[in-house]
């Protein structure tokens, strides 16, 4: 049985509005807005420190992180990539004009339009990635 694709020009905005108007985004009002418009109710947001769900859980998780930053900017690395209702863009994160202080992927599945989970994929060389990997104490090397 054939299932029916999700448009690629949704899947193509969702990624990057969600980038910009969710995570980028330093007003709460605008970026509930934005979550409302763009994710599923039940909506799973999975990072490296676990499993985020629901539209109000997210937009806490967006706005703490932003607070951690507020001057970062997320920029687009490339195009991103559709296949039928899943989605991929590289970003990185940093001041405006100079280089990224970290990267990663989101990886959108997408639901009836909109955002049903994303996986944010950080590079796990960067600070971010350790801070966020292993909260409140250090990360083990080896």
């Amino acid at each position: 049985m054939f299932q029916t694709m999700e448009s690629a020009d949704r899947i193509r905005e969702l990624l990057d509005r969600n980038l910009q108007e969710v995570f980028g985004e330093g007003d709460t009002g605008r970026r509930r807005s934005a979550i409302d418009e763009l994710w599923a109710e039940d909506g799973i947001l999975y990072v490296p420190p676990g499993a985020i769900t629901g539209r109000e859980a997210i937009n806490r998780f967006a706005g703490d992180l932003r607070a951690t930053h507020p001057d970062f900017v997320y920029s687009p690395r490339g195009e991103p990539q559709v296949l039928q209702n899943a989605g991929r863009i590289a970003w990185g994160s940093g001041r405006a004009g100079e280089e990224a202080a970290y990267a990663g992927w989101d990886v959108v599945i997408v639901r009836d339009g909109k955002i049903a989970a994303l996986y944010v994929f950080l590079d796990e060389k960067s600070d971010e990635f350790r801070r966020s990997s292993f909260p409140g104490e250090a990360p083990v090397e080896g």
